[in-house]
């Protein structure tokens, strides 16, 4: 008879990404905080740049068991930097992208905060914009409020992303839904990693005519 496999207790997920951090040479900060509750990791502390709070998320969504992540790590630069040199720095890194619109982008830089605003035709324009400034130095935080803006439209939209599911590997189509709305999808179901949940999202994005993507995909390992 098959035995339903025992739930990973709130201290075992904890333990897991604590070793996942000490063993991920991008982590290199000692003063990350885990806390773990029904697969829910919540980190807290200080980190050095916003590149490894960004590192300690993506460190943490490979252990197995976590479902969601609520990153409240506060970055301290070790040295201070301007503000005028980080937006400066910022506009040269988004210029040196080729995935990143010419005089679509703009950014502002407040307090080591940097906002990101502008028009663009594609998601993963948007998505390489932040690339771009994230290994800045002496930046906190990024906020990407770029908006997505389509130069075609497609009323099989729906269609066209579950055709997308059905090709791809690293998605099982069986396990996810799809709605749509104007320009707007909605995706449902459960998956099972953070990878297969992302690609998922990617696809759905890279549909021609998509302006908007909420992702109501559940991990369930």
């Amino acid at each position: 008879m098959k035995t339903k496999p025992e739930k990973t207790s709130n201290i075992e997920l904890r333990d897991r990404v604590q070793r996942q951090f000490e063993w991920d040479p991008e982590v290199m900060s000692t003063e990350v905080g885990v806390a773990a509750e029904d697969g829910v990791i919540t980190l807290t502390g200080m980190v050095r740049s916003y590149s490894e709070k960004l590192a300690a998320e993506r460190s943490a969504e490979r252990v197995f068991g976590v479902k969601a992540i609520a990153n409240d790590l506060m970055v301290h630069p070790f040295m201070k930097v301007t503000d005028s040199d980080i937006a400066l720095n910022a506009t040269k890194a988004l210029a040196a992208r080729v995935n990143v619109p010419k005089d679509k982008v703009k950014v502002v830089v407040k307090d080591g905060l940097v906002h990101l605003r502008g028009t663009v035709d594609w998601k993963y324009q948007k998505d390489a914009a932040a690339a771009a400034v994230a290994h800045l130095f002496g930046i906190k935080d990024v906020y990407n409020e770029i908006t997505v803006q389509p130069l075609v439209s497609n009323t099989d939209v729906g269609e066209e992303i579950k055709a997308a599911f059905r090709r791809n590997a690293d998605v099982d189509a069986r396990r996810i839904t799809v709605t749509s709305y104007d320009s707007t999808v909605d995706l449902w179901g459960n998956v099972h990693t953070w990878t297969e949940k992302r690609e998922a999202e990617r696809a759905a994005w890279a549909a021609p005519g998509v302006t908007d993507v909420h992702s109501h995909l559940r991990i369930t390992p």
